[in-house]
């Protein structure tokens, strides 16, 4: 990451879902999603992971760039 004080991590919460949205500085998305995806699937693991045992709620995880 060049920018890794520009990463945030904000939970959006709803009746039926929980949005995790992860902001990175400008030029950073390709970092956090990986080599074919691999990075931004293991995150997605975790997160689904994490909210498969606590409850009834499905895990969504956006990566946002911020210009």
């Amino acid at each position: 990451m060049d920018k890794p004080d520009d990463v945030t991590v904000r939970e959006v919460e709803t009746d039926s879902m929980v949005v995790y949205e992860i902001r990175v500085g400008d030029g950073d998305v390709g970092k956090v999603i990986g080599r074919q995806g691999r990075t931004a699937t293991a995150l997605r693991t975790l997160v689904s992971a994490i909210t498969a045992k606590g409850g009834d709620k499905r895990a969504v995880m956006e990566i946002i760039e911020d210009r």
